[in-house]
């Protein structure tokens, strides 16, 4: 059982994790304790190449000072030797006795450093803060176990789950809180997808803007799902990033061959807003790993659902969701739901029979 100073000060790693750059790499933290339970030496990762959380902590203290330290981590320490050594060897070697971590690595090569550990004698307890620690790994997280990017698949809807009047005007369902939080929310993602359908109807910029109009410091890439070109005029073409497209001929694969190729161009977290059959799209391949549902106080009525059809055709094929939380935005409530259980693994996905492809709304 973590004891009150060890909670505290994975609190603290928590928080300084968040100095390192997002990227390739997770953004890791470290607080090493004495005996006594003070704060000796903290460290977090600066990026690839770059000496470890554990290993800047420790670069901190004199020969022998870590002695009998517990080390306290975000991520289970590394236990292999790439651009730098195994933090697992680093704690062993500096004497270090008890190691507290909050999630365990997934990664095939990078996993197995509490083992390793605990074959030295040291004491190791997990998931201390572990809910946390996932969120802030989330993108890392997702790429280690499924081999693609997070998705959060976000959309606003009136009290009775319409996204647009029978007309098809949707713009301005919730109020400014709400759409400076989605603002907000994109510029944390690598990109941004929407349908061409969205793209045509409602000419959007895809950026992330300040609430005074001006762009934010990091814009997403903004991706096209569907066949149709993309109009000269199209305030997408003003975006900071050239916009891909995928069409048929790459899009053959579906859903996660468009993930696939957004992984290998580097992209982490992935910002789905792209209409009602994309939204759905996404759920039909359980490839949303969040939920963002902004919801408005209004009544709209008609046949414009916020979401299409996602497979369901009974009762007991309902996607069950877990609330992580709801959030008051002026008038509005944004609730944040991830599924109830992991999404399936790509083999698992590659012997399941294809329900849906990828889709935009208006090109389904």
């Amino acid at each position: 059982m973590a004891s009150r100073a060890e909670q505290d000060a994975m609190r603290r790693a928590l928080t300084i994790a968040l100095q390192g750059p997002r990227g390739v790499n997770p953004q890791v933290g470290a607080v090493l304790l004495s005996p006594a339970g003070d704060v000796i030496a903290e460290g977090w990762h600066r990026g690839a190449g770059t000496p470890h959380a554990e290993v800047d902590a420790l670069s901190k203290l004199s020969p022998d000072a870590a002695r009998g330290a517990t080390a306290v981590v975000t991520l289970e320490p590394c236990n292999h030797t790439g651009r730098t050594g195994p933090c697992s060897e680093a704690l062993i070697a500096a004497g270090v006795t008890r190691v507290v971590y909050a999630t365990a690595d997934p990664g095939d090569h990078s996993s197995g450093g509490a083992e390793r550990l605990r074959a030295a004698g040291v004491d190791v307890e997990a998931g201390v803060e572990e809910d946390e620690a996932t969120g802030l790994l989330d993108s890392w997280l997702t790429v280690q176990r499924l081999g693609r990017p997070h998705v959060t698949v976000k959309w606003a809807q009136s009290l009775d789950g319409r996204s647009a009047a029978d007309d098809g005007t949707s713009q301005w369902i919730t109020g400014p809180a709400a759409r400076a939080d989605v603002h907000r929310r994109r510029a944390r993602a690598d990109a941004i997808v929407a349908g061409t359908g969205t793209v045509l109807a409602d000419d959007p910029a895809l950026t992330a803007r300040a609430q005074d109009g001006s762009l934010l410091p990091h814009q997403p890439i903004p991706v096209v799902l569907g066949t149709r070109a993309v109009p000269a005029s199209a305030a997408l073409r003003r975006h900071p990033h050239d916009f891909l497209q995928y069409d048929g001929d790459v899009a053959s694969g579906g859903l996660p061959a468009v993930l696939e190729d957004l992984r290998r161009r580097g992209v982490q977290r992935v910002f789905v807003e792209g209409g009602p059959a994309v939204a759905a799209a996404f759920l039909r391949e359980d490839l949303a790993d969040e939920l963002l549902v902004y919801v408005a106080p209004v009544l709209i009525g008609g046949d414009r659902l916020a979401v299409g059809d996602i497979g369901v055709t009974t009762i007991e094929e309902a996607r069950r969701l877990a609330v992580a939380s709801v959030i008051p935005l002026g008038d509005d409530l944004l609730y944040v739901a991830r599924p109830t259980s992991p999404p399936p693994t790509p083999a698992v996905r590659a012997g399941r029979e294809r329900v849906g492809t990828p889709s935009s709304e208006g090109d389904a």
